[in-house]
């Protein structure tokens, strides 16, 4: 079903729907050709990909969706509808769906602690992986224990997961949203303002948004408080048998965030033997939007033949 058709940069963007996995899942897609997907994070939707999909829809199909919860997409109400094993599904039924049996996929923040397991479990669907700012969560369970600097970049997801975020993130048409993204997001335009304010505004979407943060077993302890899961536990609760990514990876990363710190990229190497990583000194979070043609050129070069 489609809502509507989008001219950006001479390039058509194409709003679908697809019946997947027991919800409804929207996706913006431009171009044919081999499958070139992209997933967002929180608190973004399709549309931080849209510079993305001018550029990959010349040669590829390129699709950026909004993840469950999100936008336009369902946003089923437990939080077992937002646990690993099932947002994995999520994107190989759509990748399924839109007819391909391998495609690239390139995600950011959440999208791509979802990539991560979903290389692993389903290797034989993703030609490359391409992570931007998007922690490995082996690595992000040691650093939420042993690394202070993380452990206190991190302290927002102890808020995230309280019944008060929703208030406390919409208060004064999502000030604090906002000014998370415009702090760092140097080119973020008032028309870029006004499509986040209206995704957000979507019935259930902040709740959708902030469920992944509930439904997941990542939590740094309370400043002066050790009790909490262990790291142990955290990868324990994922259920799965490795964490090892058998699939050509490239991780691309704005070292000025202040989410996720560089030390992410610290020991990459022991999950991922072929790993490519490119920093960005001058990068934050939202690297994507910020420098999109660097970004565009990591990831064009890292898939061509």
């Amino acid at each position: 079903m489609m809502e509507k058709d989008l001219k950006e940069k001479g390039s058509t963007f194409k709003h679908e729907y697809a019946e997947v996995n027991g919800v409804k899942l929207h996706y913006v897609t431009s171009g044919t050709g081999k499958l070139i997907m992209f997933a967002h994070g929180f608190p973004s939707f399709w549309y931080m990909w849209k510079d993305q999909l001018v550029e990959f829809g010349k040669d590829y199909q390129a699709v950026a969706l909004d993840m469950r919860g999100y936008n336009l997409s369902s946003k089923p109400s437990g939080l077992d509808q937002y646990k690993i094993d099932v947002l994995i599904e999520d994107r190989r039924a759509l990748a399924e769906h839109l007819g391909h049996k391998t495609f690239v996929l390139v995600a950011h923040d959440w999208g791509g602690v979802v990539a991560w397991p979903f290389a692993i479990r389903h290797p034989g669907y993703v030609e490359k992986l391409i992570i931007v700012n998007a922690p490995h969560l082996g690595i992000f369970a040691r650093l939420l224990i042993q690394h202070p600097g993380q452990q206190r970049a991190s302290q927002y997801i102890r808020m995230f997961k309280t019944p008060e975020a929703e208030k406390i993130l919409s208060d004064n048409n999502y000030a604090a949203l906002l000014t998370a993204i415009q702090t760092e997001a140097t080119n973020f335009s008032d028309e870029d303002r006004e499509m986040y304010i209206q995704a957000w505004s979507q019935e259930g979407a902040l709740t959708g948004g902030l469920n992944y943060y509930r439904a997941a077993p990542f939590e740094p302890p309370a400043p002066d408080d050790e009790s909490g899961p262990s790291e142990q536990d955290m990868i324990d609760a994922l259920n799965f048998e490795t964490l090892e990514v058998k699939v050509p990876t490239l991780v691309i990363w704005g070292e000025q965030d202040t989410a996720l710190l560089t030390a992410n990229l610290e020991g990459l190497e022991d999950y991922v033997p072929d790993l490519t990583i490119k920093r960005i000194p001058h990068g934050s979070h939202w690297v994507v939007n910020e420098q999109p043609d660097l970004v565009n050129s990591y990831i064009r070069d890292f898939i061509q033949p």
